[in-house]
């Protein structure tokens, strides 16, 4: 991920790091036998929390694209590449 500020970096790194823990739970709560209903809204926590991650990297390349006209890096991923990227998260 380039151009991506500390603030910005913060946000989703922490998003990553409360799904992490997350899961974690989720995975103890498999292991003690948990109730089905508590195990799937905590999985469903996580995987919310990843696709708000995902969004959040997708919508920053979107915005770098737009900002540079997607000429500024021969690297970047192209307009088409992320539309599919964004349409893998839904």
């Amino acid at each position: 991920m380039t151009d991506v500020t500390a603030a910005e970096q913060r946000a989703i790194v922490n998003r990553l790091r409360r799904a992490q823990g997350q899961l974690a739970a989720v995975i103890t709560a498999i292991e003690a036998g948990g109730d089905c209903r508590a195990v799937v809204t905590q999985l469903s926590a996580v995987s919310g929390a990843i696709d708000k991650a995902g969004f959040a990297i997708i919508a920053k390349a979107m915005q770098d694209c737009i900002a540079n006209g997607d000429k500024s890096d021969k690297d970047a991923p192209t307009v088409a590449e992320l539309e599919k990227l964004f349409l893998s998260l839904s």
